[in-house]
């Protein structure tokens, strides 16, 4: 849970939330007319976002590429249309 303060606030007492930000591990949001504006972090969660954001990036490029490549794929029949899909009308059974 991060600690909210004003941007008024913030600005007279940004020494003391570097410290605890740095010291105390803690988050602080700065917040102006009640809604969150900027956050103060540390620089290992700076880092440790980054990288799972680029993770992140990589995977779904990944998805991107193995779908890319799904659709290239040559299919059975010409009649499949653009996507690569078909439908076929079959008509109800008879049940017993």
């Amino acid at each position: 849970m991060a600690y909210e303060i004003p941007v008024t606030q913030a600005r007279a007492e940004l020494a003391d939330l570097i410290n605890r930000v740095v010291y105390g591990g803690e988050r602080v949001v700065v917040t102006r007319h009640g809604k969150p504006l900027v956050a103060l972090v540390s620089a290992a969660d700076l880092e440790r976002l980054e990288q799972e954001a680029e993770a992140q990036e990589a995977a779904e490029e990944q998805i991107i590429s193995s779908v890319s490549s799904f659709g290239t794929a040559s299919s059975g029949s010409p009649d499949r249309g653009r996507f690569g899909l078909a439908a076929e009308h079959r008509p109800p059974r008879d049940r017993p």
